[in-house]
């Protein structure tokens, strides 16, 4: 069996080789019924636990759910990936079960094999599986060999010692080339959760006359920004001045700000828990008697104290869906005391990605330079991932290369097809 998993920051799939030799994906049951990914999240219950006293963390969609109707006695974890370069995190204690970052990310990697071995009823041991361009830290640092092998011992964790690694992009161009009757060359763009990553391939028929396949491979970039990233600049740009961002409170004869800090946690929803602690919510109770908007500070300490997190930035991941078809959405946070509602203008939120957007074409750029590229000789421009569907994504590549040369799909499945199409190739030549 040949397969390939695409263990992503958002969602993860696996994609395995049917007997026709093309590529489709497995799907998973979870209570809203099936889908072709599974949420790259763990949800830890105070009850749920195992013979050896262990808290025992349920995967994917049934996650959500447990948190979505748990009582406050639930946990949800979320973004491994994106932790894979840090050497300041190694694990997290969860109701008196500690689990190591790689332990996490086994329970997902174990269930997309479990998924594949129940649909083909065999064993599975060896996968191609993908991993970004670069694996950058947030100071910048490269960190490709740290993270890499911690990947790969997650992947034994989960029961897979023979995994060779692909990035995300060249996978996504096997996918997209299984469709072509030429050669051409192609530029690849592929957005994940947490990194767009970037690839110059020659793709088509002439690629299998090639000596070595990764000749067909002509550059790679990658940046750590993506489809989390526009969420963040929505919550920081226009949400979280509901919650007592750039407000203040009252100290004696002074007006102070409410602490900035507070807000840095508003980064990554799940962060948003972390301020619950009992220093954080005397501090806040105590500006709230002094602010000059005491009911942003009501809403923020609701917002902390229920641990809605998930739930803000679900509705914040509807506006930006909703962007990329309408001009204006409108943001909507419904819970217990909170009621918001704000319109959020494409316009806007545009304005407010322009950093990230100017990062990505300047990614594209260094890659064409590199390459000794000039943008005519590019045939084709394949987009791929959620966050290329964003309209000011697409207007970065079609200004570059026109309109006429731009194509898509497979938005969450190419790179999880493509890496078992690659699986074919490395393991059918073992």
């Amino acid at each position: 069996m040949f397969a390939g998993i695409d263990f992503g920051t958002t969602n993860s799939a696996i994609g395995l080789i049917d007997g026709t030799g093309a590529a489709r994906v497995v799907a998973h049951a979870h209570p809203g019924g099936r889908s072709d990914t599974l949420r790259s999240v763990l949800a830890f219950e105070r009850h749920r636990r195992g013979a050896d006293g262990r808290s025992l963390p349920l995967v994917g969609q049934e996650a959500i759910a447990a948190y979505l109707d748990g009582d406050g006695e639930c946990r949800l974890l979320q973004s491994f990936k994106s932790y894979l370069t840090s050497r300041l995190f190694s694990s997290a204690t969860l109701f008196n079960a500690t689990y190591t970052l790689e332990q996490m990310i086994a329970q997902v990697v174990g269930r997309l094999r479990a998924a594949a071995e129940a649909e083909t009823g065999g064993p599975l041991r060896r996968v191609v599986a993908g991993r970004p361009v670069r694996f950058v830290a947030e100071d910048g640092k490269v960190e490709d060999d740290y993270a890499l092998g911690r990947l790969r011992q997650a992947f034994a964790a989960a029961g897979l010692d023979q995994v060779e690694f692909e990035y995300e992009p060249i996978a996504a161009a096997y996918y997209y080339e299984r469709g072509l009757t030429r050669d051409e060359t192609v530029l690849v763009a592929d957005f994940g959760g947490g990194t767009s990553d970037f690839s110059l391939v020659r793709l088509g028929p002439g690629r299998a006359r090639l000596n070595r396949p990764e000749d067909a491979i002509l550059g790679t970039a990658g940046l750590g920004l993506a489809g989390d990233c526009f969420d963040r600049r929505i919550v920081e740009r226009g949400i979280a001045e509901f919650f007592g961002k750039n407000t203040g409170f009252h100290s004696g004869d002074k007006l102070l700000p409410v602490p900035d800090w507070v807000y840095g946690k508003f980064a990554r929803w799940h962060q948003i828990g972390f301020l619950g602690t009992a220093s954080t919510f005397r501090m806040l109770h105590d500006i709230r008697r002094h602010a000059t908007h005491p009911e942003r500070i009501d809403d923020l300490l609701t917002l902390i104290e229920h641990n809605l997190g998930y739930h803000l930035y679900r509705a914040v991941e509807a506006v930006k869906v909703a962007l990329s078809q309408a001009d204006e959405a409108l943001f909507a946070f419904d819970y217990d005391s909170i009621h918001l509602r704000r319109p959020v203008s494409r316009a806007e939120f545009e304005s407010w990605i322009a950093p990230d957007l100017a990062a990505i074409y300047d990614c594209v750029d260094t890659l064409l330079r590199d390459t000794a590229l000039p943008a005519a000789a590019i045939d084709r421009v394949f987009l791929t991932g959620g966050s290329s569907l964003v309209p000011a994504v697409r207007r970065i590549f079609a200004r570059r290369f026109g309109a006429e040369r731009l194509s898509g799909g497979g938005e969450f499945v190419s790179v999880a097809s493509g890496l078992a199409y690659r699986a074919g190739e490395v393991f059918a030549a073992a």
